[in-house]
């Protein structure tokens, strides 16, 4: 069975263990991310197409006549034509679970580097401030405890979870959102409750036509004005430039993301210009730590395995 892997090159940096992929296969090709017109050249004759940020639509599917099955280095799916694949009788495979640690430490890292105030300490620790004034090195930008406060979180699967372990471990009381509209289950709060209660708020949803824009001008106006947003999970689940003109207005504590609605952001995006001291953006950074990556990959290799066998392990399609 011949393999091509479409993008290694984002997902490795030549810092990780391929042995696993290369057993699961006859043979295996190993390609840079190039242009979506250099997919199909990529593809060739191969019978499984790995791929983690290539676009896979119908033209794609249609013009691989020996594919039989995509393996995909990550959980989302909606770069890849699923009901083309469906009708073409090509399997689809993602991978789950496997950057939880990794997300949920990018998550908190956000968390406390705005709570902490980090950037702006570290600027005044070395500019001068701190020896010329040292009360505003130590009070310009105050510091609140985490314990006491609420937790918020939207989306309550596996980083959800994880999330919501750290901050009760902050001695934060959690609470999960329900559904936007949905009645509440026992153990979930109303969404718009949670909004207004939340002095931190974490995003784990998937990004679904339910839940595109869950958190725009409406929603921000139903925070506390010194609540944190943290978005870790798709960037279509906020509406950028109200969270910017929300942060610029004081009517939001401070943001932390991690996604955007395009990757990358070549057309822009409102809170790249923002150059706010309370808003970091980082570059879809969450789920790359090296543990995470190579569990990927191998995961992506276990699939493969099971397929051949005539399992379903990872089946999307």
């Amino acid at each position: 069975m011949r393999a091509v892997f479409l993008d290694y090159d984002t997902v490795s940096n030549d810092d990780l263990d391929p042995g696993a992929l290369r057993a699961a296969v006859d043979e295996i090709e190993f390609l840079a991310l190039g242009s979506q017109e250099e997919v199909l050249d990529g593809i060739g004759d191969a019978e499984v197409a790995m791929l983690n940020k290539v676009r896979m639509p119908r033209a794609v599917l249609a013009a691989a006549p020996r594919l039989k099955l995509v393996v995909l280095a990550g959980t989302g799916t909606n770069h890849v034509d699923l009901a083309a694949a469906r009708e073409r009788g090509i399997a689809v495979c993602n991978v789950r679970a496997y950057c939880t640690q990794s997300v949920t430490q990018q998550t908190w890292a956000l968390i406390l580097a705005l709570t902490q105030h980090l950037a702006e300490h570290a600027r005044v620790a070395t500019d001068g401030t701190w020896t010329r004034d040292e009360r505003r090195a130590v009070l310009s930008a105050p510091i609140r405890e985490l314990a006491g406060r609420t937790f918020g979180v939207i989306g309550y699967g596996e980083l959800g979870r994880a999330a919501a372990r750290i901050g009760a471990a902050f001695g934060m009381q959690v609470l999960v959102a329900e559904r936007r509209g949905a009645a509440p289950r026992p153990g979930r709060s109303a969404f718009d409750d949670v909004l207004a209660a939340a002095d931190v708020l974490s995003l784990h949803c998937p990004l679904t036509p339910e839940t595109q824009t869950l958190i725009g001008a409406r929603e921000i106006a139903l925070m506390k004005p010194d609540a944190l947003l943290i978005n870790t999970a798709r960037g279509g689940l906020v509406d950028s430039a109200a969270v910017a003109a929300a942060l610029r207005a004081g009517r939001l504590g401070g943001a932390g993301i991690d996604v955007l609605p395009q990757e990358p952001p070549v057309d822009g995006d409102p809170l790249l210009d923002a150059r706010l001291p309370n808003l970091i953006v980082t570059p879809h950074v969450a789920w790359a730590a090296r543990e995470a990556r190579q569990r990927c990959i191998d995961e992506m290799a276990a699939n493969v395995r099971d397929f051949r066998q005539g399992g379903r392990r990872g089946r999307v399609v």
